[in-house]
């Protein structure tokens, strides 16, 4: 009698365990496609903020080259145009980010990181441990 209660116990565990494997697999899954979501929306809100940026920023630089070329016209000074230069790359960095691949080659880049120059982006010390969480929850409880 106690050696198929023992069996039968045994066989729940099992069973308990392979379950609570599988809800914990579940739930990991779940918490990386919402992670993913986020980063994704993130994206998306940073990238959407650039393009209205970008809006913004070729406004003042036609504004601004407007004046620029009516006051060298006037004035016959290349000095005027000089700012023309530097908003342009502005202007271009602006357009490159919202519309162009910068993203594409910011991923690139990154990905390369991650498999070429694992050393640049490793933590100082390590990943924390348990144990190191731990004490540090423990000491700001005191």
């Amino acid at each position: 009698m106690g050696s198929m209660m023992g069996k039968v116990m045994e066989e729940n565990l099992k069973k308990s365990q392979t379950f609570m494997l599988e809800t914990q697999k579940m739930q990991m899954e779940r918490q990386l496609q919402m992670q993913n979501l986020m980063r994704e929306r993130q994206m998306a809100m940073q990238i959407a903020g650039s393009r209205e940026m970008f809006n913004w920023t070729a406004s003042f630089y036609s504004i601004a080259m407007l004046g620029m070329v009516a006051g060298f016209l006037k004035s016959k000074r290349p000095g005027v145009l000089a700012p023309a230069l530097p908003l342009t790359f502005v202007v271009g960095y602006q357009y490159d980010w919202a519309w162009g691949s910068k993203v594409h080659r910011i991923r690139d880049d990154a990905e390369k990181l991650l498999v070429e120059e694992r050393g640049i982006i490793a933590m100082p010390g390590g990943v924390p441990t348990f144990t190191e969480i731990d004490a540090a929850r423990n000491a700001a409880k005191k």
